[in-house]
């Protein structure tokens, strides 16, 4: 009995120092940023926006944040400093819903620093969702600041092999400038590769109601949106509308909701210019990037260059619409570039 007491109480010290030094490890190293900003000389990966975005939103220094889908994942923040003297953090979460920048922006707005500009990308398409609907689950213990919780980070078997020993192993330190930038290398932008990958929408012959989709849109706005911009007046908000390919207007007209998509985009333009504070651009209906599919990987993901354009125009005013007339005049060009298109050409070519 008193050697199997022995073992047991080793066993129990063994696996209390086991843990204690497990979680003093993840502590010190914090892939996900929760407790402090990156080590100097540690290879950090990152690649997990659900996860490591909170605590860069919490422990990186930065005066400006880029927020929205993968149509901003191919900004590179360089360009940021370079045109507009801003050090900027990109915190995109791929797909994205309006709860989903609601969840980081309530933290990088706790955090207590000046916050300069935020560059939000709008996915219309996402607007018309559920107030409370994000794309992935989020792991809420990395969004609070319950420090109870933690337990989930600190013993996380995940966190421990594949964001502390396995850098060590692959010391490819991720570039903050470049995190999240998608896997397309150059050879995947081509019209050949767009038509290929590409399936039409079923046709719809019931056409959406032009309000279809703004009671959702309202909400959406009102709850996670647009108390952001009313608390923080001294930030400028700079709102896009990224410029999909003219193969999303193609689903649009075949799905029949051009005149319910036209009119959600005015009608967060209406809402978001009574702000002081905000700045519109609308990119959508720029003729000579979204009829030209070799500047695409699939039917809206867009070639970095494309990123390039958008960060100058942010910095010397192209694309900005300052009204709403301004914005009914971009939206009339938007169907005369869709009106003009020759769609019977594009889909009867051999690709």
């Amino acid at each position: 009995m008193n050697r199997f007491k022995k073992w047991t109480v080793s066993l129990a010290v063994f696996l209390l120092v086991f843990l204690v030094l497990t979680a003093a490890l993840v502590i010190w190293v914090d892939p996900f940023f929760q407790y402090h900003a990156p080590l100097a000389h540690f290879p950090y990966l990152v690649d997990n926006q659900l996860s490591q975005n909170p605590g860069m939103a919490k422990n990186l220094e930065y005066d400006s944040v880029i927020l929205g889908s993968s149509m901003t994942v191919n900004f590179d923040t360089r360009w940021f400093e370079e045109l507009l003297g801003l050090h900027t953090v990109k915190l995109c979460y791929s797909g994205a819903y309006p709860k989903d920048q609601a969840n980081i922006m309530e933290i990088i707005f706790d955090s207590g620093r000046e916050v300069d500009s935020v560059f939000l990308g709008v996915d219309v398409m996402t607007y018309s969702g559920g107030v409370d609907e994000t794309k992935y689950p989020i792991p809420a213990y990395l969004y609070d600041d319950n420090l109870l919780n933690d337990v989930r980070y600190l013993f996380n078997k995940d966190v421990v092999l594949n964001y502390i020993l396995r850098p060590l192993a692959d010391s490819e330190k991720t570039d903050l400038a470049t995190v999240y930038e998608s896997w397309w290398t150059d050879e995947y932008y081509n019209i050949q590769w767009v038509m290929h990958n590409y399936e039409p929408p079923a046709r719809s012959e019931t056409e959406a109601a032009p309000d279809a989709y703004l009671e959702s849109v309202e909400k959406n706005l009102r709850v996670n949106i647009c108390p952001y911009i009313e608390q923080n007046p001294d930030t400028v908000f700079y709102i896009f509308f990224p410029p999909y390919s003219i193969l999303y207007w193609n689903d649009v007209m075949t799905e029949n909701h051009l005149e319910a998509t036209m009119a959600e985009y005015q009608y967060i333009t209406d809402t978001l210019l009574s702000y002081d504070n905000v700045r519109v651009f609308f990119f959508a209906d720029q003729e000579k990037i979204v009829t030209d599919l070799n500047n695409y990987a699939d039917y809206t993901h867009y070639h970095r260059d494309i990123n390039r354009y958008m960060t100058e125009c942010f910095a010397d005013g192209t694309c900005e619409v300052t009204s709403g007339d301004e914005m009914k005049g971009a939206l009339e060009h938007m169907r005369a570039v869709i009106d003009r298109f020759d769609f019977e050409t594009l889909f009867s070519t051999q690709y």
